[in-house]
């Protein structure tokens, strides 16, 4: 199977075999919006849920516990505030972790008594923290400033990089495509939102640039003189970039995947809620989507803008109508050899095979 898949992957890059996902780049869009018009469902209802670092409160942990029912905790804060709805949560197999709004000092050591009888622990087994909501605006302002920054400074890089501003603008709109849907998965799951979850956002959009970076400079490899040739057009060189950095994509997603698939299972199924957790599903789902965004949203959004301006879309003009003469001249009655009417070429010759002796190098003094 190695030795297919390595095939499989030297017929794309040399383009023996090839798969016209720019072509098809309305399917691609489609699905794209289709993701980001159900984040926004998502993130309206049941939307996020912000942790208790953003919205305040205090918090109880119980260590060392008997028993992993989280009915006792309820009950034990019913007893000293009726009108709380806690958030009880286990972490580990013997710790359980409460949240509430507020509460007085003289409610929280009656929480804390009523939680040493409930689950039989001792009272330095029962913690208890008060987290301002000041520090959780704090950190989703800096998060916002951070995220307007990295942005501007992307879209200077890519602009001088790629020496084409609709990259940059591409790659931007690929960033917001992945952080959009991440959200909202995250909305659609229910986990509360925490430090760590920020963390792992602001994250993706690391990696989602990076991977899209990585295919954006085999675009330009590609296309680079492709209007002093009338072999393929624009859209063709580009869609055998994509093809060529699939394989590529495709390893450094699943090494990348692995790690974290096993760090989300055991914050989720071992160790409970935790920073593991909430960092680990941000990753896992956003590195799913940037591998997504990179191949099928980013270079085809590009060349959607590229193919608009005049010197391409004549220069496209002039290659197809150069095709389907030939086509027709090979169609024409009592013409020799096979048809060679191509509609579309997602791939491109051979290497070499289309050069001849003629391109080979000479040695110096041999005439």
């Amino acid at each position: 199977m190695a030795v297919n898949f390595a095939q499989w992957g030297n017929d794309l890059y040399t383009g023996r075999r090839s798969y016209d996902i720019v072509g098809r780049r309305r399917v691609w869009f489609t699905i794209s919006g289709i993701l980001v018009l159900l984040s926004a469902v998502f993130l309206v209802k049941p939307g996020l849920q912000p942790g208790i670092e953003f919205r305040g409160g205090s918090e109880f942990t119980v260590s060392n516990a008997a028993t992993s029912d989280q009915q006792p905790a309820v009950d034990a804060v019913a007893e000293v505030a009726p009108e709380e709805v806690p958030r009880v949560t286990n972490v580990g197999s013997s710790s359980i972790r409460i949240q509430t709004a507020e509460l007085t000092n003289d409610q929280v050591d009656q929480v804390r008594t009523a939680l040493q009888e409930a689950y039989g622990v001792t009272e330095d087994d029962v913690a208890s923290s008060f987290i301002g909501p000041t520090w959780g605006k704090d950190v989703s302002q800096k998060a916002a400033i951070s995220l307007v920054v990295f942005l501007v400074l992307v879209a200077l890089v890519l602009t001088i990089y790629f020496r084409n501003w609709r990259m940059a603008v591409a790659a931007i709109i690929a960033l917001f495509h992945d952080l959009i849907v991440t959200v909202g998965v995250y909305a659609a799951v229910g986990w509360e939102v925490t430090p760590a979850t920020v963390i792992g956002f602001l994250t993706i959009l690391a990696y989602s640039i990076y991977d899209t970076v990585v295919v954006f400079d085999k675009v330009r490899e590609n296309t680079t003189g492709v209007l002093d040739q009338t072999r393929a057009t624009y859209a063709e060189r580009a869609n055998l970039a994509v093809n060529q950095t699939l394989v590529r994509s495709i390893n450094t997603s699943v090494v990348a995947l692995l790690p974290v698939a096993g760090i989300l299972f055991i914050g989720a199924f071992v160790l409970g809620a935790g920073t593991l957790r909430d960092i680990a599903l941000a990753l896992f789902v956003g590195m799913i989507v940037g591998a997504f965004s990179s191949v099928f949203l980013a270079t085809p959004l590009e060349v959607a803008l590229r193919v608009r301006e005049q010197p391409i879309r004549e220069h496209t003009e002039k290659v197809l109508t150069a095709r389907a003469r030939a086509a027709g001249a090979a169609d024409a009655p009592g013409a020799e050899g096979a048809p060679v009417a191509v509609a579309r070429a997602t791939g491109q010759v051979r290497p070499g095979g289309h050069q001849g002796p003629a391109a080979q190098p000479r040695r110096k003094g041999r005439r």
